[in-house]
């Protein structure tokens, strides 16, 4: 399992001594190297994904008022069910997209899916009525499933000195994408029209569908692949693949759990800031600018000091039980200075994502990645599609009613810390069950 340490002064391949699927570099008769693997690519392509994802945010229901003609209240309904659509179709469509990587390779379904996406969010910046973009949006759902794609490139390209690293950078890509995302799409959307920002949105990833077309190499080599199985690509039959590596099902309840809990947050933290401290948008958009920078500093720039000193299985136990702590925090806060301050202690939390990933990655099979990242990513949209009904429409709606025995706008944060010591206690189990040599 020890491997030659990579080259960190490019950030963005291993050698081919460390990782067995990097291309030669050249051969004898002085012939053209070949391109290496890239996190590069996989981090752009994946930070675009999410830029498209927040830069709509601001802008999405405004551009409902306009197709429908009709105030917030008209069009909160159809928002909803716009924003369920998207994380449905995530749902049912990662585990296919993984099943496709491993069978014709990444790099052809990853260019296939940012083609479609520049596509789409062309389609949703010409959009003349509520049901073409209720239908773009579908199809941005299917596309925007290429995370399973992108983490299965990352599992290939990494060993075990680099893999928590580079998982961490993609968590660094989601927290520079909402905090880009919003702002952007914000200013765009008042500056100029609220169409624009979609249009943006297609022409980055116009440009990222370009340089992987000319630069982005396979990473999956052929003898490495295996049958596609539309049997196997079902999002619940996709899930139960986990099961052949006992070790990996047991962390995917974890990473449920901490899933659930942080959708939950995401969904009701502006109702949340607005209801009990009176926050404006611009507050709650400071806010949130603060939140990704934070996650880019830890994501980005910790993970792989913080694996290397103390131990995969040691971080994610203590990031674990740090972001329970943070969602009582949320929970109980009674001053809004908190919030940021809680923020700070909640980012360290984020070290849990790329460790689970990390863990999962290095116990499953070259030819099985592409699946498993599917089922993994079908569970993340299984929780965006019940977060809201839970946390938001269930929680939050009636612990700030008048139904209520008490009022407790912090409830959802409540169960989210909850959620999250449950997850602990569970990786705590898994890791006595399973000692780190035997799953390696």
């Amino acid at each position: 399992m020890n491997q030659p340490e990579p080259n960190d002064s490019s950030g963005e391949s291993i050698d081919s001594d460390a990782n067995p699927y990097s291309p030669p570099q050249g051969d004898a008769s002085g012939g053209p190297k070949k391109r290496e693997p890239g996190m590069l690519f996989i981090w752009v392509t994946l930070f675009i994904d999410i830029l498209g994802i927040g830069i709509v945010i601001p802008v999405l229901p405004k551009l409902l008022e306009e197709l429908l003609g009709q105030g917030a209240a008209g069009a909160s309904w159809y928002y909803g069910l716009i924003v369920a659509s998207y994380a449905t179709m995530q749902f049912f469509c990662a585990p296919i997209l993984g099943g496709l990587s491993d069978r014709f390779g990444r790099r052809p379904i990853l260019l296939v899916a940012l083609f479609g996406l520049g596509v789409d969010f062309m389609i949703q910046g010409f959009a003349n009525s509520i049901w073409l973009l209720f239908l773009a949006r579908l199809i941005s759902g299917i596309f925007g499933a290429s995370f399973t794609v992108g983490n299965a490139y990352i599992a290939d390209i990494s060993n075990d000195d680099t893999r928590a690293r580079n998982f961490g950078l993609v968590g660094a890509a989601f927290g520079l994408g909402f905090m880009i995302g919003p702002v952007l799409g914000g200013v765009l959307g008042t500056v100029y029209n609220v169409r624009v920002p979609f249009f943006v949105t297609a022409g980055l990833a116009m440009v990222n569908w370009l340089y992987g077309y000319f630069i982005l190499p396979e990473s999956l080599p052929p003898e490495k692949r295996r049958a596609f199985s539309l049997k196997n690509a079902r999002p619940l039959a996709a899930v139960g693949t986990l099961r052949r590596y006992p070790f990996v099902a047991a962390l995917a309840i974890v990473f449920l759990l901490k899933a659930f809990a942080q959708r939950g947050l995401e969904n009701v933290f502006v109702l949340f800031s607005e209801h009990k401290f009176g926050w404006s948008a611009l507050t709650v958009g400071l806010f949130l600018g603060w939140v990704g920078v934070l996650a880019i500093i830890v994501q980005g720039g910790m993970v792989r000091p913080s694996v290397k000193r103390f131990g995969e299985r040691n971080v994610l136990l203590a990031a674990t039980l740090i972001s329970a702590v943070s969602f009582l925090g949320y929970a109980f806060a009674g001053s809004a200075w908190m919030l940021p301050v809680i923020a700070v202690v909640g980012a360290l939390g984020g070290l849990a994502g790329p460790t689970i990933q990390s863990a999962i990655t290095k116990t499953v099979n070259e030819s099985e990645q592409g699946e498993v990242q599917g089922a993994l990513t079908s569970l993340q949209g299984l929780t965006s599609i019940a977060a809201p009904l839970v946390f938001t429409s269930g929680l939050f709606g009636f612990f700030t009613s008048a139904k209520a025995p008490f009022q407790f706008p912090g409830a959802p944060f409540f169960l989210g810390g909850v959620l999250i010591f449950v997850a602990f206690a569970l990786a705590i189990r898994v890791f006595r069950k399973y000692p780190e040599n035997a799953t390696d």
